[in-house]
């Protein structure tokens, strides 16, 4: 009876927590080991729907690969079904502003980063590229860099959080950041299979690493330069959904998911901002001026680091768990409940660039980029 008690407990154990994540397939046994096409090109058209943070794509046949982005023609879609349109009047423009390798597909296919035009080939109203595009124009003088850390939650089809009790939590944070071993680090298979999608794609991801909740991760895009930074991350987030997809699992944006409202850390995505001349030695006094007009625009800025006019992020910064005040401006130097961190590197070097934490993990790059150009340089 005892050895019989022991096994049911260990089943019971076992019920409680994730089952094992299974291991990926390889792409090409997806396709019945189906080679690229020789000469046909795939391309799929990526673009932001309704929702302001959720990603569409479809794709179709070129008979050759475009040499240049304005050779890729424009494309429509069903605005009523991706809640940018009325269904009377529902057809909707792809316009291809970024090309890159395609992971998943191979060969010279590509995936296609659009933006989004209504009738009138207008911005839709979760376009924010254009706008962007015009600031970053505006500005390109100064040779604006940026850096975005995109933080995200691995959970189960459920939205339970990877490697989580179905039935409790799991022990307290602090040994999961940067963690090795499987007690501690869920889902590794989805964050190294996406790396490496990423180089394939040839975007500038930085690096990646565990973060402080369970399940939670982060991977850096940049550095990039204007425009280039916002199509970069939306493109890595599709790519990370397409990898999540095909282990079986999903990736969670949410900054802070109703199961982590407890003493975990939320979800951000810290946005890191430098020109020439914060480059430049004695650039720590441009760094430093910069933070007058950030401050000055720090409501209005709050109210476009989430897709949601700020709602998401209260429930983030809170001043607690490595944030600062969604209602206060704050910066100081390698102070993580500040609004604006400068690095100590920096602030030893005297030079170098500054670290926005305000942003959402579910912001919209263009917006953010925008926000932050707008406020330090116009």
């Amino acid at each position: 009876m005892t050895y019989y008690r022991s096994l049911m407990s260990l089943k019971m154990t076992h019920l409680n927590y994730e089952t094992r994540m299974p291991l990926g397939q390889a792409v090409i046994d997806q396709f019945l080991g189906l080679r690229p096409h020789p000469t046909k090109i795939q391309a799929t058209y990526v673009w932001i729907d309704g929702t302001g943070e959720n990603l569409r794509s479809k794709t179709r046949t070129f008979d050759r690969l475009p040499k240049k982005i304005e050779d890729y023609p424009i494309w429509n879609y069903d605005g009523s079904s991706t809640g940018q349109a009325k269904g009377r009047d529902s057809d909707r423009y792809l316009r291809p502003v970024a090309a890159y390798p395609d992971p998943f597909l191979g060969g010279a296919n590509k995936l296609v980063m659009c933006d989004t035009l209504d009738h009138e080939m207008q911005p839709t109203a979760t376009n924010h590229r254009q706008a962007c595009a015009e600031i970053m124009n505006e500005i390109r003088d100064t040779r604006p860099w940026f850096g975005m850390e995109q933080e995200y939650l691995i959970v189960d089809r459920d939205e339970h959080p990877l490697g989580w009790p179905k039935h409790g939590f799991p022990a307290p944070q602090g040994k999961y950041y940067c963690s090795v071993g499987a007690d501690r680090a869920f889902g590794r298979e989805v964050v190294e299979t996406h790396y490496r999608a990423c180089l394939h794609a040839g975007l500038n991801i930085f690096g990646t690493n565990a973060e402080v909740t369970p399940g939670q991760w982060e991977f850096q895009i940049g550095t990039c330069e204007g425009i280039d930074m916002g199509d970069q991350l939306w493109m890595s987030r599709y790519i990370l959904h397409r990898v999540a997809e095909q282990f079986g699992v999903c990736v969670s944006l949410d900054p802070k998911p109703k199961v982590t409202m407890g003493d975990w850390n939320g979800a951000g995505c810290h946005t890191n901002f430098s020109t020439a001349e914060m480059r430049a030695p004695g650039g720590i006094a441009a760094i430093e001026a910069a933070m007058e007009g950030l401050k000055r625009t720090h409501l209005e800025a709050m109210k476009v680091y989430d897709p949601h006019g700020g709602e998401d992020n209260l429930r983030r910064l809170t001043g607690r768990h490595e944030t600062s005040s969604a209602d206060k401006f704050s910066w100081g130097v390698a102070n993580r409940g500040c609004s604006i961190r400068i690095p100590r590197q920096v602030a030893a070097e005297r030079k170098g660039y500054l670290e926005d934490r305000r942003p959402s993990s579910n912001c919209d790059p263009y917006q953010v980029t925008a926000m932050i150009a707008q406020s330090i340089l116009l």
